[in-house]
């Protein structure tokens, strides 16, 4: 078999993702708030890119305002009115004066334009540390006890809990354990009660102590019963200190009234709140889509730049094709958000098509719904309708949802059409909520429960959607 060198030709497809294209997938999958960080960077980085400024919107004023005037000058001048005021002869301007004349200070508007706007003005949270530093410096322990308290107050976590050792804190400072005990213990005093505590139990006792009410019972179960109090095992609390059940049931009520976390209440972190991507109203009988475009840059191309170009001027080439490529760059992006903004708008529509009982009656209506209804629904790729659902919220009738929330796996039903899972969290979530404090109900007695109402489910489901929703099982949800 002879061996050599031989030519052919082959056609073949394979899809070639531009940088185009790999940006408009990129912006589909954007939150708001990273879309518009991305369109500032932008607007740094290409000069083509530019946002309407307000001197535009001035300039449509005043054009408006020379209309209006040029108008007013075809109308017949009207006659101006005059009052003619006389003043009294028999006028006592004196006792005028004396009775309204003010002594106090005048403001005068200069005055009041400088002044400070206090509604501007908001309360800076006082932070735990600061807020045992103060109580340190007017304890007048002393410039070594007080170098040592605060090196305990920078060892304290957010929930106000001491995280080093005493004899590791001694170490650094260079003195005897004992003293940096007796300035723990000193600290301890402090408010909030309970705070520089070690464990959870030394803060549940601070607290006691603290409180005056002090009690064999409460010491003891704190001190060695926290699991079954956990646990919700009241009997054998009862069984181990040979005191009766209700005994017990009375120190639980102090117990579960003392704060396990002192420097909650300290705590600086704001909460997060989301701005919805999409409106849906409902208007008569309709549902109505209104897409949130405030806060989002207007972009448009440079109009400097384009004309500059298109004149045909002296510009090097090198700027001429500098400046085509940041103008195709910018013409790119601002279609890429266009048709971003188009497919949420789709999606949505889908979504209320599929969903239209949700958004009317609330989420015991929710349908079982996947990626694929919606894609074949709008003709487009799957992975398209999860970049798109992916972190993008829309204000309904309803609520505040993600839409990723719109989508649920099925649950069977033995008389009727299956169940959206979020439905039967929903349904689960309401049963807990009902039931009797004293005997509630076990996993398994909520899924018979359900297969009652048609609902096939196991009980181990039952487990995994409790734990979803937060909720703790029926052994520590029993009141004591």
């Amino acid at each position: 078999m002879e061996l050599g060198l031989q030519q052919s030709l082959t056609l073949t497809q394979q899809l070639v993702m531009t940088p185009q294209l790999q940006q408009a997938i990129k912006l589909l999958q954007l939150s708001r708030l990273e879309l518009a960080e991305m369109i500032q960077q932008e607007m740094e980085q290409n000069p083509a890119l530019e946002e309407p400024g307000p001197d535009e919107a001035s300039e449509q004023k005043i054009t408006a305002q020379e209309g209006d005037a040029q108008e007013s000058e075809k109308e017949p001048a009207v006659k101006e009115v005059t009052i003619e005021d006389r003043v009294r002869s028999d006028t006592d301007w004196e006792n005028y004066i004396n009775e309204y004349n003010s002594t106090g200070r005048i403001y005068t508007e200069s005055e009041s334009t400088e002044a400070p706007n206090f509604e501007a003005f908001t309360s800076e949270k006082k932070t735990l540390e600061e807020h045992l530093k103060w109580q340190l410096m007017l304890a007048n322990l002393g410039a070594d006890r007080e170098a040592i308290g605060h090196m305990i107050i920078g060892n304290l976590n957010r929930d106000g809990y001491l995280c080093a050792e005493t004899e590791e804190l001694a170490q650094i400072a260079g003195v005897e354990t004992e003293s940096v005990e007796e300035v723990l213990e000193h600290l301890q005093t402090f408010d909030p009660p309970g705070v520089c505590a070690r464990n959870l139990c030394e803060t549940l006792l601070i607290q006691v102590k603290q409180l005056g009410i002090e009690n064999h019972i409460i010491t003891e179960i704190i001190t060695n019963h926290l699991k079954n109090l956990e646990n919700r095992n009241s009997k054998k609390i009862a069984k181990a200190l040979k005191i009766s059940v209700d005994d017990v049931r009375a120190a639980v009520k102090i117990i579960q009234y003392l704060e396990p976390k002192p420097g909650r209440k300290f705590a600086t972190e704001e909460p997060a709140y989301i701005t919805p991507d999409i409106y849906v109203y409902k208007v008569d009988d309709e549902f109505k889509i209104v897409m949130n475009d405030d806060d989002l840059p207007k972009l448009r191309i440079s109009r400097f730049y384009r004309e500059a170009v298109a004149d045909g001027k002296k510009i090097p080439k090198e700027t001429k094709n500098y400046l085509n490529e940041k103008m195709q760059s910018a013409s790119w992006l601002i279609k890429s958000i266009h048709q971003r903004q188009k497919t949420i708008y789709l999606v949505m529509e889908s979504i209320i098509k599929f969903q239209r009982e949700f958004f009317e009656k609330g989420i015991a209506y929710l349908r079982p719904l996947i990626l694929k209804d919606i894609a074949e629904d709008i003709e487009m790729h799957e992975s398209t309708i999860s970049r798109v659902t992916t972190n993008k919220y829309a204000y309904t009738p309803q609520g505040l949802f993600e839409l990723k929330y719109f989508f649920n796996s099925s649950i069977e039903r033995t008389g009727g059409a299956s169940m959206a899972s979020a439905s039967v969290k929903e349904r689960i979530r309401q049963l807990i909520e009902a039931e009797d404090p004293n005997a509630p109900l076990s996993d398994d007695r909520i899924a018979a429960i359900l297969q009652e109402s048609d609902i096939q489910i196991a009980r181990r489901t039952v487990a995994k959607y409790r734990k979803v929703l937060n909720i703790l099982p029926s052994n520590k949800r029993k009141q004591l």
